[in-house]
């Protein structure tokens, strides 16, 4: 099971992800993530605490049940009835602990030393004398004082222990601490040792990651980075970090599934991926910065680590469009969607996206895609070409609308009451196109694309001609009476050129 190089992935989402604040499981959606972890190939999984309720310890024979190639654990305290109940379920091994750390033998389970290693040496060989694998965990080990550390664990060793385990329970340690202290051990013990990282200062996967540099066959670790308080080591991070960073190490992972589990987790546990979590997150390998997507398109280790691709995790690489973008990211995004503008158009869109995100706006794709289509049609040669556009409206008189245009190239006025500025604004419009063929508007909608009292309003219009040729067009402005007028006028000139 262990080798030199090879690091064993012990998941326990199901376990210490389930401990997560306001993360609760139900048993379908258990046997859901175990199923989506054998395929990930993580070699143990943490299936629950059996003795903890009568529902965990159907769940956890469940996950025994379905036959999966990973190893199946269950989770025990010191005591008899904890060790029987995970022997009921069928699990292949039982994760024993007990706290070891003078603040929790005080407060937590009011023992002394001596007492801790008569127990640790009865129940470790009570497992072991039922052919059970045994991982023995020294709760709070990294603030437990060494020297009788290490007494415990040689005597958990000697009881019969399979693999030791060292948590860093409350998430203090440091990595070069971390590094120590498993080395310290390692060469105390002869079983493979085992670390659970808790990242209360953010350090679980540097300390995860530094415990192999000193000896640690196998590490803990949850998907997303679920559990206690501030989580456990993430294992995408920690498999990755493995992969890519520690070159004399390797794990069974199909790293091509990470980012499909994590995202399965994240819809199951309610709790959100934030979009700059590294691997996983939505802009784990996106780019808005001119220069680093300018780079990325040459050569995507310009600005990426090389060692990591989206690919390698089942990810993919965005250029995303806002106030850092550059012109070949728009182009780009663009050509990558069918749309290829031209140069004049391409500035003229790279102007407007600038603009936008200097007033703090998102622009997504979508967005991107609208203002590309609407320059693309409004720089092509116009019949009507809109030059002014006043409006007068208050609460006890109809609304007016003065409009001004040069219609092929004569300057023309007009102007028309409504029920609202938007209806006078399109009835003066109307008003303009005296000696044209009747043009009908079929369809009329506003959507808001961005957020705020300050929206940008993207106007859509279908207009119709006496023969019944019609067309949809399009306009983006954060004043909705001028975009509904840009996107009367945009289809009006597409039916006229259609007609020519």
């Amino acid at each position: 099971m262990f080798y030199n190089n090879e690091i064993s992935i012990f998941d326990t989402t199901l376990r210490d992800g389930e401990q997560t604040p306001n993360v609760s499981f139900t048993n379908d959606q258990k046997l859901k993530i175990a199923k989506k972890l054998d395929e990930l190939n993580v070699d143990i999984i943490e299936a629950g605490f059996p003795s903890s309720s009568k529902g965990e310890k159907k769940s956890v024979e469940e996950v025994v049940n379905l036959g999966l190639e990973a190893d199946i654990c269950g989770l025990s305290r010191a005591v008899k009835s904890d060790i029987d109940a995970c022997m009921d379920t069928g699990v292949d091994m039982i994760h024993l602990f007990i706290s070891t750390s003078d603040i929790q033998l005080e407060h937590t389970i009011k023992k002394n030393k001596d007492e801790v290693k008569d127990i640790v040496s009865e129940k470790v060989s009570y497992i072991a004398g039922n052919s059970i694998d045994c991982i023995f965990s020294a709760m709070d080990a990294t603030r437990t004082d060494q020297d009788f550390l290490i007494d415990v664990l040689k005597i958990a060793e000697d009881s019969g222990a399979d693999l030791i385990n060292i948590p860093d329970t409350v998430g203090v340690m440091k990595p070069k601490s971390m590094e120590k202290l498993v080395s310290d051990v390692h060469k105390e013990i002869s079983v493979p040792l085992d670390v659970h990282c808790h990242n209360d200062f953010g350090l679980a996967v540097a300390n995860t990651l530094s415990s192999i540099e000193g000896g640690a066959a196998q590490v803990q670790v949850t998907v997303n980075g679920l559990g206690e308080r501030a989580g456990n080591a993430s294992l995408q991070e920690v498999v990755m970090g493995i992969k890519s960073l520690l070159n004399d190490f390797n794990t069974n992972i199909a790293t091509k599934k990470l980012y499909e589990i994590s995202k399965i987790v994240e819809r199951l546990s309610s709790i959100q991926i934030l979009p700059n979590t590294p691997i996983v997150g939505e802009n784990a390998f996106s780019h808005e910065s001119g220069i680093h997507a300018q780079g990325i398109i040459s050569d995507s280790k310009t600005f990426e680590p090389g060692v990591m691709t989206p690919e390698m995790v089942g990810h993919s690489r965005k250029l995303v469009a806002g106030k850092h973008v550059g012109r070949h990211s728009i182009k780009q995004i663009l050509s990558n969607a069918g749309l290829n503008p031209n140069e004049e158009e391409l500035m003229e869109i790279f102007e407007r996206v600038k603009e936008l995100g200097d007033k703090g706006k998102k622009i997504t794709d979508a967005d991107l895609y609208t203002i590309s289509e609407i320059v693309m049609d409004s720089l092509k040669e116009n019949i009507i070409e809109l030059e002014e556009l006043a409006v007068m409206t208050g609460t006890k008189i109809n609304s007016t609308a003065s409009i001004t245009a040069k219609i092929k190239g004569e300057e023309k006025k007009s102007s028309d009451i409504g029920v609202g500025p938007v209806d006078a604004a399109i009835k003066a419009t109307h008003s303009l196109l005296g000696g044209f063929p009747e043009i009908t508007l079929k369809s009329f909608k506003v959507e808001a694309i961005t957020g705020g009292s300050d929206a940008l309003a993207e106007i859509i219009v279908e207009v119709e001609d006496e023969k019944g040729h019609s067309v949809t067009a399009r306009s983006e402005s954060e004043d909705i009476v001028k975009a509904s007028v840009d996107a009367l006028i945009s289809g009006i000139n597409r039916l006229l050129r259609y007609k020519k």
